[in-house]
C-alpha cells in the first residue's frame, strides 16, 4: 500500500472532510487581534454559516442534500453576549503579556491562573468571542490543574453551548487536551475525574444537539478519547482513512483496534467512558433515527464503538444503534425482525453505512453471527449492488469469523463476480479473495470465478491480467470482444490490488494468471512497470509461488529498459525485485544497465539506495569479485532454503525473503568463509548486525515461530552450531589479544 491511495473509495471523503477542515481551522494564533475590529456576531445555524470556519462550502451543500439531515436535527442558535469593554481591554493586555515572550514559566502559570479567575461567570461570552477565545486557549494551556478544572466546573452548565460554537469548540477542546498534560498523580487524577464526570453528566442529559453539531461532535469525540486514555486528537479513533481500512481488509495491515492497549494509551477513566456512552444513548434513544443518518453523530458513535472495543457494553450499545427496542443482554432477546429491513435500507445512507462498517469491525463474535444471519443473509447481493452498501458488505466479509460464514457468503456472491465487476463493485471481490486467504477456504474457487468473469469460455488465458489491470476500461467497453490494451491509460488501483492478492495463492490455483502475465508483450510489461499500480503487480508476481523459469521469462522482457525504469521512484522497487529473483546472467545485465546511468541515478531520491543495494560500484571496480560474491550469496541462500524451505515455499516464499535476507545471511562451511562474506557485505555498504550469531538469529526470526522452533531443535541436536562457533571464535580472539597486550607490557 506504499503508493496505492485507493482513490475509488471516494465515498469516505465527505466524512473525512469535516475532520480535515476542523484541524486546519484550529488555533490561528498568527492573526493579530488589532486587525479585527469587531466580533463576528451570532453564529446562527452552524451548518449553514461556516463557510469561513471548519467545514467547506462543498461539504455543507453535500450535507444539506442528505436525506433526513437538516429536517430531523434541531439547530441550536448560540447567541453571543457582548463582552463589556473593560473585560475586553483586560484580556487584550493579558494577550500582549503572554505573546511578549518575556514571562518566566512559573510566572506565566500564576498569570494564567489569575486571569482564569476573572472569567468566572463569564465563560460563555468569553469562549465564544472570536478574539478573546484565542487568549483563553493560551490561558488554559499555561495554567495548573486546579485552575483548569475550576474553569471547567464553573462553565459546566454552559459547556454544551460552548462546544457547539465555532470559537468555543476550540476552547473546549484545548481545555480537554490540557488535562492530560498535567502529572497524573492520585490527587490530580481524582480531581480531573470529578471534573469530567460533571461535564459528562451535563452532555448526557441532552446529547442529540451536541453530537449532531459539526463543532460539538468533534469536542465529544475528544472527550471520549480522553476518557479512553488516548491522545485527544488521536487519528486511531477520530478518523477513518480509506487507504488504511482497505489495507486491513486485504490482509496487508493489522487492524489498529487490535492494538488498543498499546503503549501510547495513558491512564484513562474507563468507568466514566462507559457511563458517558451508555447515558448518551439512554437519553437519545427516542431520537435514534436522527443519530443513524446524521453525519456528525455517526462520527461520534464510530469513535464510541472504537474506544469500547472488547468491552461487554457493546452487546448493549450495538442493538440500540440498530434500532432495537430491547437490550441484547435481556434474557432471550436478540436482534428483532422488525429492524432487519429498516437496517438494510439504512445501509444505503452514507452516515449509517460508515457506522455499520465500524459495528461489524468491533462486534463481539456472538453478535456478529446474529447480525450476519438475521440482517445480511439472503440480502448480500442486494446490498453489494448499492454504491454505499457495498462498503458494508466489504466490512462484513473482511471480518467473517469462520469457514461456515464464508460458505454462506460464497453461496450468494460466488456466482456474481461478473455482475459485481460490471457495477464497479470490485472492492467486494477483493474482500472475498482476502477472506478466502485468511480463512483458507474457497481459494481455488475465487481464482476460477475471477478468471471466468473477465474471460469467455473459448478465450486464451492471456487476456486475464490485462483486463483486470484495466477493469474500468474493459467493463466500460460496449463490445468486450473488441477490447485491446489501452495505451497511456492509468491502471485500475483496485484491479492491481486484486492481482496482488491473487499472486499470494499457491501456484496451482493461479496457473492461468501466471500464464497471462508471462505472456505480456514487451511494451506492455514496460508500461506495467512504469505504472505505480502495475509495478506492484509485477513485484507481487516476482514474490509469488511461480517457478524461477517463469519469473526469469518476465524479467528478461525488461532487458534494455532497467536503466530508465530505475530513474522512476516506483520503478526502482521493481528493478530491485527483478535483481533479487534473477540468475547470474540477468543480474549482470541489470547492473550493467544501471552503471550506464549511474551519474543521473545517483541524483534521484531512490538512486543512491538502489546503487548501494546492487553494489554497482563494486561491479564497476572488480567485476570478478562482484560475481564471486553473488555466487556465494546464492549458494548460502540455497542452503538456507534447503534447511528451512518446504515444498512450494522453497521456490516461492524464499524468493520473497531474498531481497531482505540475502545480505544478512552468510552461511558457510567455516568461520573464515563466514567472516569473509560479512566483510564483503560491509564493503558494499550493506547494513549488518554486530555478530554472525545475531545475524543468523534475526534471519530466523523472519521465518516465524515454526521456523525458529525447527532451528532450536537442530541446534540441540548439534546439526547447526554456527552461533556456538562464532562465540567460541570471538572468545579465542579476545584471549589472544589479551596475551599479546601482556607481552607488550
Amino acid at each position: 500500500m506504499r503508493r496505492s491511495k485507493a482513490h475509488n473509495l471516494a465515498d469516505d471523503s465527505l466524512m473525512d472532510k469535516e475532520d480535515t477542515s476542523y484541524k486546519q481551522g484550529r488555533r490561528k494564533k498568527g492573526i493579530r487581534r488589532n486587525q479585527i475590529e469587531e466580533n463576528l456576531g451570532s453564529d446562527g445555524d452552524h451548518s449553514a454559516k461556516c463557510s469561513s470556519g471548519h467545514v467547506s462550502d462543498k461539504a455543507v451543500k453535500a450535507q444539506k442534500s442528505l436525506k433526513h439531515q437538516n429536517k430531523s436535527v434541531p439547530q441550536i442558535l448560540v447567541r453571543r453576549k457582548q463582552v463589556d469593554p473593560e473585560t475586553a481591554k483586560y484580556f487584550l493586555e493579558i494577550a500582549n503579556v503572554l505573546e511578549g515572550g518575556e514571562v518566566e514559566l512559573e510566572e506565566r502559570s500564576v498569570i494564567c491562573g489569575n486571569a482564569l479567575e476573572e472569567t468566572r461567570g463569564k465563560e460563555l461570552e468569553l469562549a465564544t468571542d472570536y478574539i478573546i477565545s484565542h487568549t483563553l486557549q493560551s490561558l488554559l494551556e499555561g495554567c495548573d490543574a486546579d485552575h483548569l478544572c475550576g474553569f471547567l466546573l464553573s462553565c459546566a452548565n454552559d459547556f454544551p453551548r460552548i462546544a457547539m460554537d465555532r470559537s468555543g469548540s476550540h476552547v473546549a477542546e484545548t481545555a480537554l487536551k490540557s488535562l492530560v498534560v498535567h502529572p497524573q498523580d492520585e490527587d490530580a487524577h481524582s480531581f480531573i475525574e470529578e471534573t469530567l464526570t460533571t461535564i459528562c453528566k451535563v452532555i448526557a442529559v441532552n446529547p442529540v444537539d451536541v453530537i449532531c453539531n459539526c463543532y460539538g461532535s468533534h469536542v465529544v469525540r475528544s472527550l471520549l478519547c480522553l476518557c479512553k486514555g488516548a491522545p485527544v486528537d488521536s487519528t486511531e479513533f477520530h478518523f477513518t482513512n480509506s487507504s488504511t481500512v482497505l489495507a486491513q481488509r486485504l490482509n496487508l495491515k493489522a487492524s489498529q483496534l487490535d492494538g488498543n492497549e498499546s503503549s501510547h494509551l495513558q491512564l484513562g477513566f474507563p468507568d466514566l467512558l462507559k457511563f458517558l456512552v451508555l447515558e448518551m444513548l439512554k437519553h437519545a434513544r427516542k431520537d435514534i433515527r436522527t443519530l443513524q443518518v446524521n453525519q456528525f453523530s455517526s462520527l461520534v458513535l464510530q469513535t464510541a464503538l472504537k474506544v469500547l472495543v472488547g468491552d461487554d457494553e457493546l452487546l448493549q450499545i450495538i442493538p440500540v444503534l440498530l434500532g432495537c427496542s430491547k437490550d441484547y443482554f435481556a434474557e432471550g432477546s436478540s436482534i428483532e425482525n422488525s429492524v432487519v429491513q429498516d437496517t438494510i435500507d439504512l445501509m444505503k445512507e452514507t452516515a449509517f453505512s460508515h457506522l455499520m462498517e465500524v459495528i461489524l469491525e468491533v462486534a463481539p463474535e456472538t453478535l456478529y453471527d446474529e447480525m450476519f444471519r438475521k440482517i445480511f443473509r439472503n440480502s448480500l447481493f442486494e446490498i453489494s449492488s448499492h454504491p454505499r452498501g457495498n462498503f458494508v458488505v466489504q466490512a462484513l466479509v473482511s471480518h467473517a469469523k469462520c469457514q461456515g460464514q464464508m460458505e454462506l457468503i460464497w453461496e450468494e456472491l460466488g456466482t456474481k463476480f461478473m455482475d459485481l465487476l460490471e457495477m464497479g463493485r470490485s472492492g467486494v471481490i477483493a474482500s472475498l479473495i482476502a477472506a478466502s486467504q485468511r480463512l483458507h477456504t474457497h481459494e481455488h474457487k475465487c481464482c476460477q470465478a475471477l478468471a471466468a468473469a473477465v474471460q469467455s469460455v473459448n478465450e486464451s488465458p492471456r487476456c486475464i491480467v490485462p483486463r483486470i489491470l484495466f477493469l474500468e476500461s474493459y467493463f466500460g467497453c460496449e463490445d468486450k470482444s473488441d477490447w485491446n490494451w489501452p495505451n497511456g491509460t492509468k491502471m485500475h488501483v483496485m484491479g492491481s490490488l486484486i492481482l496482488q492478492a491473487i499472486f499470494r495463492f499457491r501456484s496451482e490455483f493461479v496457473h492461468p494468471y501466471i500464464t497471462s502475465i508471462t505472456s505480456l508483450e514487451v511494451d506492455h510489461v514496460l508500461e506495467t512497470a512504469q505504472d505505480a499500480s502495475g509495478a506492484r503487480v509485477l513485484e507481487a508476481f516476482l514474490s509469488s509461488h511461480a517457478s524461477e523459469k517463469q519469473k526469469h521469462k518476465l524479467v528478461s522482457r525488461l532487458r534494455g529498459r532497467f536503466g530508465g525504469l530505475s530513474m522512476r521512484s516506483s520503478g526502482s522497487f521493481t528493478v530491485e525485485k527483478c535483481f533479487s529473483v534473477s540468475n547470474m546472467s540477468l543480474r549482470e545485465v541489470i547492473v550493467t544497465e544501471l552503471l550506464a546511468v549511474q551519474n543521473e541515478l545517483s541524483k534521484t531520491k531512490q538512486g543512491p539506495y538502489l546503487l548501494r543495494r546492487l553494489d554497482v560500484d563494486g561491479f564497476a571496480a572488480r567485476p570478478d569479485q562482484w560475481r564471486s560474491k553473488q555466487v556465494s550469496k546464492q549458494s548460502v541462500y540455497k542452503k538456507f532454503c534447503a534447511a528451512f524451505g518446504s515444498n512450494e515455499r522453497k521456490s516461492s516464499k524464499n524468493d520473497k525473503f531474498l531481497a531482505y535476507t540475502s545480505n544478512h545471511i552468510a552461511q558457510a562451511d567455516t568461520i573464515k568463509k563466514m567472516r569473509k562474506e560479512i566483510d564483503q557485505c560491509l564493503a558494499s555498504g550493506t547494513p549488518l548486525l554486530g555478530s554472525q550469531s545475531a545475524v543468523h538469529e534475526v534471519s530466523l526470526s523472519k521465518l516465524g515461530k515454526s521456523g525458529f522452533k525447527r532451528h532450536q531443535e537442530r541446534m540441540e541436536k548439534g546439526s547447526i552450531k554456527l552461533a556456538k562457533h562464532a562465540v567460541d571464535d570471538d572468545v579465542l580472539r579476545s584471549k589472544a589479544k589479551k596475551r599479546k597486550n601482556k607481552k607488550k607490557e
